[in-house]
């Protein structure tokens, strides 16, 4: 097992029962594994996207306990704590870390998209939280118009709700 699959378990051991979770962050880290390997990614720019697709929303847990909200503000500021302590036990680089840190931190701010990496994760949410909340065909036009930059995110995006 690579140090991604040993994440992918340790996520699952976190959200224990909570299958719906466990789903929603397996479906976001293939969509974006895709959509990385597609369009290019560097080894160092994959790993670090698919490690924050696998825990981008690890802070949920804490913010239903705390807030008793899901908050996309307040995930930003939980998730990085937890995904830290979860990183701790796994051998990942100090540099790699800090940026799987800071998309789990910003992923719900999309003025902050700096880099690829940061853009693919927002895409590979999009493309799950969609279908997830049923959204409308014209909300889902909107979110492409706003969000969509890349590729394979752009046809993912028109194959499967034609738009």
């Amino acid at each position: 097992m690579d140090s991604i699959d040993l994440i992918a378990l340790e996520m699952i051991k976190y959200f224990k029962n909570d299958v719906r979770r466990i789903n929603h962050a397996l479906k976001v880290f293939s969509f974006a594994r895709l959509i990385g390997k597609a369009e290019g990614l560097d080894g160092k720019k994959q790993y670090i996207l698919e490690a924050a697709a696998l825990l981008h929303d690890i802070g949920i847990k804490v913010c239903e306990q705390k807030y008793g909200s899901t908050a996309g503000h307040l995930q930003e500021i939980e998730g990085p704590e937890v995904a830290k302590e979860i990183l701790s036990h796994i051998d990942v680089e100090k540099d790699k870390i800090e940026r799987i840190l800071f998309l789990i931190g910003n992923h719900h701010s999309y003025s902050k998209i700096d880099d690829i990496d940061f853009q693919i994760l927002v895409e590979a949410d999009f493309l799950v939280n969609i279908h997830e909340d049923s959204m409308d065909v014209e909300t889902i036009k909107s979110i492409k118009h706003k969000y969509f930059k890349t590729k394979m995110g752009l046809f993912m995006l028109e194959k499967m709700f034609e738009v």
